[in-house]
């Protein structure tokens, strides 16, 4: 039996396994697995049942083909028990083992019939029987062919020919169990990964068919797949929800039952420990689908350690003279296939990574959405919309790089200790010192680990956000830089910002640099360690150990601070996620019933937390159906909080109340969604036409849809970018009145109009004869004239009702509201009047938005062009689209945000070789030549080292000395000089690798400080134009991602291409040195490796970028949600903006999802191309066994073992530079817009104290807001004396700003001349005209920073100076008494003033400059009638000697100027004194007597 059973000899040239052995065991173990395992797999299939698939030919051919091998089987068993009768006798097994392959065969069939009808597409369990089917016959078809060549076929003919059929359907069944059958007709371009088979999946070969798509045409978001269910946000979120309910409703209940301080003090730990709830949360959902990809990495890690102990026999093989050959083959084959193996494991736990982190982003992006929409004002004041961003953006990141690099926490730590183990099985003592390098090197490493990132997070990001604060601040108030040419002072500030931060980069830089060393040094200092080991075996497998080790200690520390920033995060988000909510029991809802009281208040106490003083007390409020109630009183007075209260969004300390039927809600500051007029009155809704008419009427928004480009179909941009004060609130009203809701509540709506349009709104919507009359209306107003149609009036004060009645029972009683009515009905009665003398209802003067002033009157409807609604190119890219034909076609989006001749350049476009151009030009010829020789250098020092390590190896030891022993003191001399040539050599090397990692960070550095230095100027210099159209988020986004891209991902990817290109050419020179003849194969793999890559980043970049163009929508979504939260729950639209959000993400994701597959593509593929080059040196360094030493066969197998991932090092860094690159690009983008004339110009001989006089001289003056437009001022000619004192009036659009805009040359002249004290102001710069000239804005804008900076940002003035301008403005008083004086630190945008304190500042500006020219533009338009008296008499005084314009607002502040100028579509109508206009009984008459001035 042991003759039977045995092996052959395994020293003899041609071992073979006996007889026996292959026809029981090699037959017996495919059948044993699938009997074994056949019932659960067959319960598997009956446990998921996925459609029944019609019998396809794939499985027609899987049935044939199977019972030709069932009754191959069944002959040869009859073929045996008759011709064979006497081997039967001896060995039954012969007999049997047929039957039992036939029987397993038939099993095999039936299993393929159950798939079938279950549904399964491709078998993994059948393809993994039929590999060890094949695999186990290899061993008899070898000896079949074995003995063919020895005996000849004709010897037993029909059992070679039966054999090598059986064998040919084997390998047909496996060739077709490498295809899947055609999935069922579905959802239009599904995912295809769920339809591959398994062969695909493993080797990533499904996604071919994009990366080929991508290759030959651009790609688009059709073109990417449907996520699959498992990844959609919808399944993800629903069930995560409900774990995360549970979690957090188990602390609440315990929490409930405590007293007040046990409550506090189980919220703090709730706060405290809500990061392990969610992190618990997160594990319970994803955990068992993340331990199969650990259960891969496992695996992975095995095949990475045993590679080098395969080397070491294949290196013994080469030492032994006397070894058969197939020794060596065998060896080489198994190094090829456990290199294949390691990264098949490697790249499924990587994709198993990544689709649990995109899984988790899609998870935490849900919850964070959905709490957003539930908390309550207290937790929402503590976080502002920047940092719940922040929390789906930065917080998202990271946990998703936690998923990847958590393994690494532990697996890194027994990966170091295995490599060391082995080491010290190789080396001895010797490894004693890489042990204790080790040990020295972490704590280094940690300390340096420790201060990079106290660099980059405190210091270097500290001085970012400031430089984005700053630049934040810069956009939103550009136009008042431009006012008052303050743009130097602001560049400079910025640019000091930079310089502390790139300072701060380069630090950090030099330490990563210190830290490389540290690892370099480490690993030749444990190979100089090997000097006392002459042995090839013991020398290259410690060096591929070393190579495994240097995987670990570089990804442990990054996994570490990973795993730390991960804690912050869960943490950051678990506390967020439990924050307190709104209370379902603040507000009582129920249906419309038969009593007559739709909002009830009993005895109600209300705060904004459950902390601090009520902001309204004792509340008792009944509001009879139908009514129309007013509410008053002054600023602060409580007016908003009791509307709020009524919502529910207050925190309900006592009381009831009762709100019946649906609710619509107008807020004080409009809320406009980034979409169409039309989406955003609909709200949601189905549009009912006559209805939607009506409501456009009422709400005075027809004349604004004839102005705007392509009327209710035009796309608002953010925030209601293209869109004035009024007009935004009209519509925000529009929404509410659309609604046909039961009880309306109304937040001063009408604050923000114009008193004509206003009446016409209170007529037309509230009032008794407006389209809301039967329902229930809440109204805070601060309009009198509209109190006495009120039905019922509250009156507040101090968040308390002290009055409640009837306009006349209010007045009868003769208290503080009749005293209030007495002072104020007078004036606006004359204000309503000089509105209504600048009507009609074209839209509202407060809109100055450069856009919306063409003028279009009555007059004029008749001679508009057809195209006038329809959309320009340029308002395309600007205004928005004309229609949405999806609502997430985010592309269309994406093409309406940036134009679409930009989006064919980013999106469609390859990165172009002119941006590599630009970035090393920026950085300099000098210094990039000698970086490309230091990576020479530093290549050319390693490679002489390794090599002298190969010949050091090869040298000959007998009984553990050299031989030639009477030569030992010259050899000990020779070993001494080697030992300083490699101590040079390794010196050499460390200073190259610090030279080349400076070298390149610094050339980043330099290189980013320019284009960032480029960038800057040339948006300063940009025309107000551009910032009327660019959206301040790109411009921002400029600023931020992609400077921090120049900053760090272009330098990082150069730095690590440049590194693994040269290593790869060392691994190539010393492959060749060893086996010439290996150029046969190397080069054939080169033209591979070229080609796959080529598709790689085609289609990587394409990814990227239609990734990127889809985040942004998903984060302007948020922050819109945040924002409009209190809307969207007033109107009840939770779910439909729930399903908007989740619709984003999902869309966001589908295209991450194969930009991250693409990674995984490509390195299996590259990796198999590097494993042919392992493959290659192996094979042919044992076909030259007789004429290679061990040393040189050492040294190409282990830095062929290195090709791999070198190969997919160099795509993957020359991916992110491609990719980062970009940056380059759009950093670069604005270099070719329209720029303003210089600042100043060069040899001006304009004195010094001009303009002396101020006069001002307009000659045929023309002004256009775009080229192709109709002239906004036309042929104007004017002469303004100096000293004179001119008013000018007229209605929206008739050209009233343009004159300001002209004169600051804001707006270049079309036509025409502008002289002032006879110059030319087109000759002389433009900081020389504005900054002689001055101007009150209308709106009051403030910057971050001191108020003396906000008043002299260039440091002009003393301080007895500054002071005296802030009396002069009536602020001196406010100003002494704040703890800081001059230094008061004003918040962004002055938020921490008043309005109108904010509108004193600015004319203390000017009080400051005191220049000959004063211009106001509705200076005083929105500020309250005491600060425009203080304003005015300021300006009377003050400015006697000065020549003053002013664009006014209200006529009784000008009716004593010198002259007003009367414009009217574009032209002066009438110009005269205020007394001889009136004389005239012209337009300006007519204004006044409807003021009732005259």
């Amino acid at each position: 039996m042991d003759e039977m059973f045995g092996f052959s000899d395994l020293g003899h040239p041609n071992p073979d396994l006996t007889q026996c052995f292959q026809n029981t065991v090699l037959v017996w173990v495919p059948c044993v697995y699938l009997w074994l395992l056949a019932p659960f797999y067959c319960l598997h299939l009956y446990c998921h049942d996925s459609g029944r698939i019609h019998m396809s030919c794939l499985c027609t051919a899987k049935m044939v083909l199977g019972f030709l091998l069932a009754s191959f089987g069944f002959v040869e068993f009859f073929y045996i028990l008759l011709e064979r009768s006497q081997e039967i006798q001896q060995h039954m097994v012969f007999l049997l083992s047929p039957i039992i392959r036939s029987m397993t065969v038939i099993l095999a069939l039936c299993i393929i019939q159950l798939e079938r009808i279950r549904g399964c597409r491709s078998s993994v369990f059948l393809f993994l029987f039929w590999v060890l089917a094949v695999v186990c016959s290899l061993v008899p078809l070898r000896a079949k062919i074995q003995l063919a060549m020895d005996e000849g076929i004709a010897s037993d003919i029909v059992r070679y020919l039966a054999f090598f059929s059986y064998f040919s359907i084997q390998l047909a069944q496996l060739f077709l169990c490498c295809f899947a059958d055609q999935p069922p007709e579905g959802k239009t371009n599904p995912c295809p990964v769920k339809d591959a088979s398994f062969l695909s999946k493993i080797l990533f070969w499904w996604f071919t068919g994009l990366v080929v798509k991508g290759y030959r045409t651009p790609l688009a978001a059709e073109d990417l797949w449907t996520l699959r269910e498992e990844d959609t946000s919808n399944k993800i979120i629903s069930e995560l929800q409900e774990d995360w309910t549970k979690a957090l409703a188990s602390g609440a209940a315990l929490g409930s039952r405590l007293p007040d301080q046990a409550q506090l003090l189980r919220k703090l730990q709730k706060e405290q420990s809500s990061g392990f709830f969610l992190f618990r949360t997160l594990v319970r959902k994803f955990g068992p689908y993340f331990l199969t990809g650990t259960l891969c990495i496992i695996f992975h890690d095995a095949f990475m350690f045993a590679i080098p102990q395969v080397l070491s026999l294949l290196l013994g093989f080469m030492r032994d003279e006397d070894a058969p050959l197939w020794k060596g083959y065998f060896y080489a084959t198994l190094m090829f296939l456990l290199s294949c193996l390691q990264s098949l494991f490697n790249h499924q736990y990587m994709y198993t990574c990544f689709t649990v982190g995109m899984r988790v982003k899609t998870a935490v992006m849900g919850l964070v959405y959905r709490k957003s929409l539930v908390i309550n004002s207290a937790a929402r004041r503590t976080c502002t919309v920047g940092e719940i961003v922040n929390l789906v953006s930065a917080d998202t990141q990271k946990l998703m790089d936690f998923v990847v690099y958590f393994n690494a926490v532990w697996l890194a730590p027994i990966e170091i200790v295995l490599c060391l183990f082995f080491l010290w099985q190789h080396l001895g003592p010797s490894a004693l010192a890489g042990i204790t390098t080790v040990i020295l090197i972490f704590p280094l490493n940690g300390i340096i680990a420790k201060k990079r990132s106290k660099l980059q997070v405190k210091i270097q990001m500290k001085f970012m956000d400031g430089r984005i604060r700053l630049m934040n601040e810069i956009l939103n108030g550009i136009k008042i830089l431009k006012f008052y040419a303050w743009e130097k002072a602001f560049l400079e500030q910025v640019l000091g910002y930079r310089e502390k931060e790139l300072k701060a980069l380069k630090k950090s830089q030099i330490l990563y640099s210190i830290s490389i060393i540290a690892f370099a040094m480490f690993g030749v200092y444990v190979m100089q360690d090997d000097r006392n080991v002459l042995d090839a075996q013991k020398v290259f497998v410690s060096m591929a150990l070393i190579n495994i080790l240097k995987t670990p200690l570089s990804q442990l520390p990054f996994a570490i601070s990973t795993t730390m920033q991960a804690v912050v995060s869960l943490k950051r988000l678990g506390k967020y996620l439990c924050s307190e909510e709104l209370k379902v029991d603040n507000v009582s809802k129920t249906p419309l019933g038969s009593d007559g009281e739709d909002v009830v208040i009993e005895n109600g106490t209300f705060g904004w937390s459950a902390e601090g003083p009520p902001c309204l007390k004792r509340i008792n409020v009944r509001v009879p159906r139908g009514s129309l109630v007013a509410v008053v009183g002054h600023v602060g007075s409580g007016k908003s909080s009791l509307l709020s209260a009524m919502l529910g969004e207050t925190e309900k300390r006592s009381g009831c109340v009762t709100v019946k039927g649906s609710v619509a809600y107008v807020p004080q500051q409009a809320w406009i969604q980034n979409a169409t007029v039309q989406d955003n009155i609909l709200f949601g809704r189905e549009k009912l036409k006559t209805w939607y008419h009506r409501v456009l009427e009422a709400c005075a928004l027809l004349p604004d849809l004839d102005i705007l480009p392509a009327g209710d179909a035009t796309e608002i941009g953010e925030k209601g970018l293209n869109l004035s004060g009024g007009q935004k609130q009209r519509v925000s009203l529009a929404r509410a009145v659309y609604r046909k809701a039961d009880v309306y509540l109304l937040d001063d709506p009408l604050s923000a109009v114009d008193a004509h349009v206003g009446q016409h709104i209170f007529d037309k919507v509230f009032g008794p004869k407006g389209v809301l009359r039967d329902k229930t209306r809440i109204l805070v107003t601060h309009g009198m004239s509209f109190l006495p149609q009120a039905d019922l009036i509250l009156v507040l004060v101090d968040g308390e009702i002290t009055e409640s009645g009837s306009y006349q029972e209010l007045l009868g009683r003769h208290g503080a509201f009749a005293d209030f009515i007495h002072t104020f009905a007078n004036t606006e009665r004359k204000e309503s009047a000089i509105q209504r003398g600048e009507h009609t209802l074209q839209g509202d003067t407060t809109n100055t938005n450069l856009q919306n002033m063409e003028p279009v009157t009555e007059a004029d409807q008749e001679q508009v062009p057809e195209d006038l609604g329809k959309l320009t190119e340029v308002d395309k890219a600007n205004t928005g689209r004309v229609s949405r034909k999806m609502a997430f076609d985010l592309i269309s989006d994406c093409v309406n945000l940036f134009g679409s001749e930009t989006i064919n350049k980013y999106l469609i476009k390859a990165v172009r070789l002119a941006m590599y151009k630009k970035y090393f030009k920026t950085i300099g010829l000098a210094i990039i030549i000698p970086i490309v020789f230091l990576y020479a250098f530093q290549q050319g020092a390693s490679l002489a080292y390794n090599y002298w390590l190969s010949m050091w190896a090869d040298d000959p030891i007998v009984n553990g000395t050299q031989i030639d022993t009477d030569l030992k003191l010259t050899v000990f001399g020779a070993l001494g000089f080697v030992q300083g040539l490699f101590n040079k050599i390794l010196m050499d090397k460390c200073i190259a690798i610090f030279g080349t990692t400076v070298a390149i960070s610094i050339c980043g550095i330099i290189a980013s400080r320019q284009l960032h230095m480029d960038l800057l100027m040339n948006v300063l210099r940009s025309p107000m134009s551009f910032f009327e159209c660019t959206p301040s988020g790109n411009l921002l986004n400029r600023f931020a991602k992609e400077i921090d891209a120049i900053d760090c991902m272009v330098p990082d990817g150069l730095k690590m291409m440049l590194s693994y290109v040269f290593k790869l050419m060392e691994v190539c020179i010393i492959v060749l040195m060893a086996t010439p003849f290996a150029a046969v194969i190397i080069l054939p793999l080169a033209f591979l490796y070229a080609f796959v890559q080529s598709f790689y980043v085609a289609t990587s970049c394409q990814l990227r970028r239609l990734e990127a163009v889809s985040r942004s929508p998903i984060y302007t979504h948020f922050n819109e949600t945040v924002q409009g939260a209190s809307v969207i729950r007033a109107f009840g639209e939770q779910s439909r903006f729930i399903l908007q959000a989740n619709d984003r993400v999902d869309f966001n994701q589908t295209s991450y999802f194969p930009r991250f597959v693409a990674t995984r593509w490509l390195a299996v593929n590259l990796e198999f191309v590097g494993n042919g080059v392992v493959l290659a040196a192996a094979i042919l360094s044992v076909m030259g066994k007789s004429t290679l030493s061990p040393g040189i066969v050492g040294l190409a197998v282990s830095h062929s073992l290195q090709v791999t991932g070198i190969l997919s090092w160099i795509v993957r860094s020359w991916t992110d530079v491609e990719n980062n690159i970009v940056s380059v690009e759009r950093v670069n983008e604005y270099a070719d817009t329209a720029k303003e004339a210089s600042w100043s110009v060069d040899g001006s001989s304009l004195p010094l104290a001009w303009p002396q006089k101020g006069t001002i001289e307009f000659m045929d003056y023309g002004l256009q807001y775009r080229k192709g437009l109709e002239l906004a001022l036309k042929g104007i000619t004017l002469h303004i004396n100096e000293r004179e004192k001119v008013g000018i009036v007229g209605r929206t659009g008739a050209g009233k700003s343009s004159l300001a805009l002209g004169i600051f040359r804001i707006l270049e002249a079309a036509k025409g001349k502008i002289f002032i004290d006879g110059v030319n102001i087109a000759d002389i710069g433009l900081h020389d005209l504005r900054s002689r000239i001055t101007i009150i804005p209308q709106d009051p804008v403030l910057f971050s920073g001191s108020l003396r900076m906000n008043l002299d940002p260039f440091d002009t003035y003393t301080d007895e100076e500054v002071w005296n301008s802030l009396e002069l403005a009536h602020l001196k008083t406010f100003v002494s008494n704040l703890p800081d004086k001059l230094n008061h630190e004003c918040s962004e945008g002055g938020e921490n003033l008043s309005l109108g304190q904010r509108q004193l500042v600015c004319l203390a500006r000017a009080l400051l400059r005191k220049t000959k020219i004063l211009v106001l533009d509705e200076a005083t338009a929105a500020v309250d009638l005491e600060t425009d008296t203080l304003i005015q008499s300021t300006i009377r005084t003050q400015f006697e000697d000065c020549t003053v314009l002013t664009i006014a607002h209200r006529l009784n502040t000008i009716m004593d100027y010198t002259r007003v100028i009367v414009m009217d579509r574009g032209h002066i109508s009438e110009m005269d004194s205020p007394a001889n206009l009136i004389t005239q009984r012209g337009q300006f008459y007519r204004m006044c007597r409807e003021a009732r001035l005259v």
